[in-house]
């Protein structure tokens, strides 16, 4: 089997909360690599093509405005099935349906503070991967 990259993210909740450790604490037991990471500001235009999904929704506002509120940490991960692994630990993105024992189920507070972002299949990777690390 081949190694897998994947891109994720701690949003700013994360960061002020001080769950960083905690977090990649559970990914590295996962197995999975750090292999780069940094902290960053984001801007409305790299959000306007990250949630070029929601971009027209009328919760965008308030997507910029939380993400924009504080630093994010970037991060290039890798492991064996890194995508749907990592994305397993996060658990679901809607609040009331994330696990316990999840990322999201055990210490998010809403689902618009959900702590985490991870690529959702290897073409979103590479994308992801290139728009925040270049």
């Amino acid at each position: 089997m081949s190694k897998e990259r994947t891109y994720v993210m701690l949003k700013p909740d994360a960061l002020q909360r001080g769950l960083v450790g905690e977090i990649l604490g559970r990914i590295e037991a996962k197995g999975y690599h750090l292999v780069q990471a940094k902290t960053m500001m984001l801007d409305e235009p790299i959000l306007r093509e990250h949630y070029a999904h929601i971009a027209d929704k009328p919760f965008f506002p308030e997507t910029v405005a939380y993400m924009t509120s504080g630093p994010v940490l970037a991060m290039i991960w890798e492991g064996e099935n890194a995508i749907a692994g990592i994305r397993q630990l996060m658990g679901a993105t809607k609040f009331e349906q994330a696990q316990a024992g999840t990322i999201r189920g055990d210490l998010a507070s809403s689902t618009t503070y959900n702590l985490i972002h991870g690529s959702d299949g290897p073409e979103t990777a590479e994308i992801e991967i290139k728009r925040f690390f270049g």
